[in-house]
């Protein structure tokens, strides 16, 4: 990755069910990713294929903080008059 960029908030990693495949995810969980759930495997008739999703925990806290700020941003903008929205 160049300086220039930014890592990506979320990664899927896929490829067969190697050593390299291993080391790929074993890299990303240095760099401070987070596996977001379970592996995914299926066979191409000779092979087993992986995927595995990653994530940055920085970023969907980030991503939760907007939801929640827009979520609180939208309750503002409503009255509530105990029976519905007036």
């Amino acid at each position: 990755m160049s300086a220039d960029e930014s890592p990506l908030a979320y990664r899927l990693i896929t490829g067969p069910d190697d050593r390299s495949f291993c080391e790929r995810i074993s890299t990303a969980l240095a760099e401070g990713y987070v596996l977001h759930g379970g592996p995914a495997v299926t066979s191409n008739g000779g092979q087993v294929i992986c995927a595995q999703a990653v994530i940055l925990p920085r970023a969907v806290a980030t991503s939760d903080a907007a939801v929640a700020t827009a979520v609180d941003d939208l309750d503002a903008d409503l009255e509530f008059d105990g029976e519905g929205i007036a």
